[in-house]
């Protein structure tokens, strides 16, 4: 009972960020490698033999190619790239062999047929192929023990909620506790009969009812939600994951009791061994996220670079008109509703003291300064957000943010209002090109941006981001609702 404390207690208070493990992800780098290993065995073959010669260098990179690309198909179709083969590599070494054997065979029988084996050593060929897969067949063993190796000092797993905490909770629990190398990390249970259920499930504590598992996935490293109620429950079931998706969390639906039972496939997801559909996906994940990242850096960088210039004008123009500080700061709600800064050039007169409620610009306000109404109305006013950009807490294209005030008003009266919270906030947005831009000041505007705002959310891709992009620069600067 002791033991079962101790772990109840650690693991309930250690929510830190893990790198949460992604079959994506490790499928990209293992394809990566594979053809690096290949590769690489037959340039240092064709060193060992040659030397630095150029003679024939372009048939034997051919070759090198061949074999790589036919690997990564016959991999595929092998099953070599799914998350139990990475983990399991000393029980598919079988496979690798016969992959990587029949890969050479056609590049053989290729050769023979368009009658170009005169143009390779043998010996080459030989060596290669016993190199290419020794290097191949290490590279996954190697990448085995790391995965092993940072799961076991939680660098490299996955935080888990369960929703439930009946028999199928603990059914799930055993499962994922069984995983060798242990790559899902419970937090913790919620469920509304907590008091029927006691304070903890299988060591794992019960950490509240439903109403305040969303707030404790604002407030904690989350990365997975697992709901382990039974499926005859359907309406609790869409009730529960209607609540949830609004959250920048996968949200997973757990095998009735007798999906632990029946022998079934195996998922191709990080939950090895546990029946389990997903029902929601987070906006960004796996490649995706780096993929964004690498997009706001790079844009952000070139933009800052091509107006630094018009933004050190508009700074000395600020200066001189009116007193006060040349960048307006506020208070908006950002990715997973985490309050932030958000940067603009002032466009009105300096007030000191601070607005009990925030009020929008309307059109003749004013409170707007010459230069702030040519600036809001070709919203040059947003540039210093590319800083906002650079610092993570927002992103080129994505959701405008809101003001915590209005954000929390229009919340209470617009259902499923902080799914647009699901990504960062962006500069401009999917519902600014389509005309829903400057003042709302009724609900049903509000409503409106919400969806396309909440649309983009779902159905993000590059070429949707660079679409925007390029929509902004013929529609958002000049914007006859801006004030």
């Amino acid at each position: 009972m002791h033991e079962t404390t101790k772990k109840t207690t650690s693991d309930s208070r250690s929510t830190a960020k893990n790198i949460p493990i992604s079959h994506a992800v490790l499928t990209g780098l293992y394809v990566m490698f594979d053809g690096l290993w290949i590769a690489l065995s037959g340039a240092v073959c064709y060193y060992l033999i040659f030397g630095l010669s150029v003679v024939n260098s372009k048939i034997y990179t051919s070759a090198i190619i061949f074999v790589v690309f036919c690997s990564w198909f016959l991999s595929h179709f092998a099953s070599l790239y799914t998350f139990e083969t990475f983990i399991t590599p000393f029980q598919n070494i079988s496979k690798f062999l016969v992959v990587l054997v029949t890969a050479f065979c056609l590049f053989i029988s290729i050769a023979f047929s368009l009658d170009v084996t005169d143009y390779f050593y043998r010996n080459w060929m030989g060596y290669f192929a016993i190199s290419s897969t020794f290097l191949v067949i290490l590279g996954r063993v190697m990448g085995y023990y790391l995965i092993t190796f940072m799961a076991k000092h939680r660098l490299f797993a996955r935080n888990v909620i369960i929703v439930g905490g009946d028999k199928r909770a603990e059914m799930l629990i055993e499962k994922i506790d069984s995983e060798n190398p242990k790559l899902n990390k419970i937090l913790g249970i919620f469920d509304d009969r907590s008091d029927r259920i006691g304070p903890e499930v299988c060591g794992y504590p019960v950490l509240g009812n439903l109403d305040e598992l969303r707030n404790y996935i604002r407030n904690n490293n989350v990365d997975d939600v697992i709901i382990t109620l039974p499926w005859s429950a359907d309406t609790r079931l869409y009730d529960i994951a209607r609540k949830l998706r609004v959250l920048p969390v996968h949200i997973y639906l757990s095998s009735d009791l007798v999906g632990y039972k029946i022998p079934y496939k195996p998922s191709t997801n990080h939950f090895i061994g546990v029946p389990m559909i997903e029902v929601v996906r987070t906006p960004f994940s796996d490649w995706m996220i780096f993929i964004k990242k690498i997009e706001d850096i790079i844009l952000s960088l070139i933009a800052l670079i091509i107006f630094a210039p018009l933004m050190l004008l508009i700074a000395a123009a600020i200066w001189l008109e009116s007193p006060g500080p040349v960048i307006f700061k506020q208070k908006r709600y950002g990715y997973n509703n985490k309050i932030f800064e958000i940067y603009k050039f002032r466009s009105m007169a300096h007030n000191p003291a601070p607005e009990e409620k925030t009020m929008q610009a309307t059109k003749n306000d004013s409170r707007i300064t010459r230069v702030g109404n040519f600036i809001r109305k070709t919203s040059l006013d947003e540039l210093p957000q590319i800083f906002n950009v650079l610092n993570g807490s927002m992103s080129l294209v994505g959701p405008r943010p809101h003001a915590v005030d209005h954000n929390e008003d229009y919340a209470k009266v617009i259902d499923g209002y902080f799914a647009r919270h699901r990504v960062k906030p962006g500069i401009t947005g999917w519902a600014q090109i389509n005309g829903f831009r400057g003042i709302t000041d009724t609900v049903d505007k509000m409503r409106s941006r919400v969806e396309y705002d909440v649309y983009y959310a779902e159905n993000w891709s590059l070429f949707f981001d660079l679409q925007i992009l390029l929509g902004t620069v013929f529609v958002g600067f000049i914007n006859k609702n801006a004030h």
